[in-house]
């Protein structure tokens, strides 16, 4: 879920999904099955991202939801053990 609030421009809130969507690809076979929710609960500051799509701004999303998924996968590999 990517809201208004958090991210302004429909250009950056599409950039965030489709990393989202890309990275979530990558982990699948790692993550249980079923639906998994991502929230954005922070904007990006816009002052530092000047431009809604840049390569910054992607970098930054992808290093983020990665940390995001590499932790869920831990936690996952830990309630098996």
């Amino acid at each position: 879920m990517v809201p208004k609030r958090w991210a302004r421009r429909a250009v950056t809130r599409n950039l965030i999904k489709r990393q989202i969507y890309s990275i979530a690809d990558h982990f699948e076979s790692s993550l249980p099955h079923g639906a998994h929710v991502v929230r954005l609960r922070s904007a990006f500051d816009r002052a530092h991202f000047k431009s809604a799509s840049s390569d910054e701004l992607k970098k930054a999303v992808r290093k983020e939801i990665e940390q995001l998924f590499a932790r869920a996968t831990a936690s996952q590999v830990q309630a098996e053990a």
